[in-house]
């Protein structure tokens, strides 16, 4: 535990992904609970700050510009980190650029895995396991098991603010599904021609909705396209992320593949369907929504899954692992 005269003041760096930012918002959570006068503090890379837009626990967002000049900025922010004098630092990653980061932060206490090649100089190295029954969020609350904060691990959440709500609200007139069809990786994204027959397939009182990032757009419309719905509705691009999470919040049902959007319902308690192609939830990133499932193909594949990440493409050519899925088991819900 943390013995202070002051509240203690935390950093959470995570600057990976949309995803594992969010998943990082679990111990903003557990944090926040076990020091609730604590001054949490959270570093993410440039992009994603919006995630954490008015966060009720968080007293300052970090950003780290990886691409407009990585190292330069990366000893700009450790000037920022030291001049915060942090009692805690809590790195969630395992690259070296956060490890020498949190290694030269001059806090207190830094805390991270030991698989981070800097991880010799942390205050505590934290055992990271990756196996069947271990969430993401379950690993990374072994980071304040040195503080004398343990679990359950609490659900990672997001705060979408009133204005969020309201942006999304004249689309909520109808019962409604979401349909996230994209990734950034080929080999976690079911195809597209089952997209379309999912959506052909869909009962017609339901609008759906397509989400994405603005690189999805053009996806999204072809797909919208030879769908011939007509109830259906392409919204990649045109939300942001909170806003994104405020609409899934209230679908019937949300269908994403293994990326940011399944985290996004994880966050918001959505109901999920989540469709593993290449990967597997036993990676510890599958949905944690009270109402949840994952889809995945019932055949044994000695290929999956290929990696950790997803592939450009199948290394195979067949791509089972997405088109041995079935559609039946989608449609029910």
């Amino acid at each position: 535990m943390i013995t202070a005269t002051k509240s203690p003041r935390f950093l959470i760096s995570q600057t990976a992904f949309i995803g594992d930012v969010i998943l990082a918002t679990a111990l903003l959570e557990q944090l926040h609970h076990a020091y609730p006068d604590a001054v949490l503090d959270m570093l993410v890379r440039k992009g994603n700050e919006g995630l954490l837009a008015k966060h009720p626990f968080l007293n300052e967002v970090l950003i780290w510009d990886k691409k407009g000049g990585k190292y330069k900025d990366l000893w700009r922010l450790l000037g920022v980190i030291r001049s915060r004098q942090y009692d805690v630092v809590l790195n969630l990653q395992r690259f070296g650029a956060t490890g020498a980061l949190t290694a030269l932060s001059q806090a207190k206490t830094t805390i991270g895995f030991d698989k981070n090649p800097f991880s010799r100089f942390f205050t505590y190295q934290i055992e990271h396991r990756m196996e069947p029954g271990i969430h993401e969020i379950d690993r990374n609350l072994g980071l304040l098991r040195p503080l004398g904060v343990t679990g359950p691990a609490k659900r990672p959440k997001l705060y979408p603010s009133a204005s969020d709500y309201e942006a999304v609200k004249a689309y909520q007139m109808q019962p409604y599904v979401c349909m996230a069809p994209m990734s950034v990786w080929f080999t976690k994204q079911y195809p597209a021609e089952r997209w379309i027959e999912l959506i052909r397939a869909f009962p017609e009182e339901y609008t759906i909705f397509l989400l994405g990032a603005p690189p999805d757009r053009a996806a999204c419309d072809q797909i919208l396209a030879q769908s011939g719905r007509p109830n259906g509705i392409n919204l990649a691009g045109k939300l942001s992320l909170l806003q994104s999470a405020a609409l899934q919040q209230s679908a019937r049902m949300n269908y994403v593949n293994d990326s940011a959007p399944l985290h996004l319902c994880s966050a918001m308690n959505a109901p999920t369907t989540a469709i593993f192609c290449s990967t597997v939830p036993d990676f510890g990133f599958g949905p944690l929504a009270d109402v949840s499932r994952v889809v995945q193909t019932h055949e044994n594949l000695s290929c999956k899954p290929c990696n950790l990440h997803g592939r450009k493409k199948c290394p195979l050519g067949h791509f089972r692992c997405a088109w041995g899925i079935e559609q039946d088991e989608l449609l029910t819900f």
